[in-house]
């Protein structure tokens, strides 16, 4: 394994890290009856998680930007094992930003701060929905990641594998050619 996928790799696992603690609050939110407490557990808990101290948000931006840089760097190559495997997880990696970014920002934002007089509690608690569905969603998008680096990392094995058997063959036929030769000149 080389930096490039050790940074993928790296990136995903803390983001999954991150959506893992926020499950504990969307498991509830998602699959079982909405109640007040549960309500107010999402509002309380996604209002802490949106006033954050900016070198968590620097933190959490940074780490999508070397698993993006990790993703490029990897697809840059250009090979067949970059362009099925490479390429699918840039875009998987891209679609879970797109849904943090359209998404994830806006419904955090709704819930965390809310416009006076225009944010109702029933618009915090769909933010609140809907933000839980986006981080089950970048989830989603996160182990397709990773099954696709391992996929990746399962293929060039096996084909290395092949590529010493072949090697070994042609070596074998190699030597057969040349007895042959060889007997044929002694007659």
């Amino acid at each position: 394994m080389g930096f490039r996928q050790a940074a993928v790799l790296a990136a995903c696992c803390f983001f999954l890290g991150v959506l893992s603690v926020c499950f504990t609050v969307d498991y509830r939110v998602l699959f079982a009856p909405l109640g007040d407490e549960t309500v107010r557990d999402g509002l309380e808990f996604y209002t802490t998680f949106f006033h954050s101290p900016p070198a968590i948000k620097a933190l959490l931006h940074a780490v999508m930007g070397v698993g993006i840089i990790g993703l490029i760097g990897k697809v840059h190559k250009w090979d067949e094992s970059a362009m099925y495997f490479d390429g699918s997880s840039l875009a998987s990696f891209v679609f879970a930003i797109v849904v943090y970014i359209s998404v994830g920002i806006p419904a955090s934002r709704t819930i965390a701060t809310p416009v006076p007089d225009v944010d109702t509690r029933e618009d915090q608690i769909e933010a609140l929905r809907i933000l839980s569905a986006a981080n089950v969603i970048m989830a989603v998008c996160l182990g397709a990641v990773l099954t696709l680096q391992a996929g990746e990392t399962y293929a060039r094995h096996i084909e290395t594998k092949e590529l010493a058997k072949a090697a070994e063959a042609e070596a074998k036929a190699n030597a057969n050619t040349e007895e042959k030769v060889e007997s044929k000149k002694d007659q």
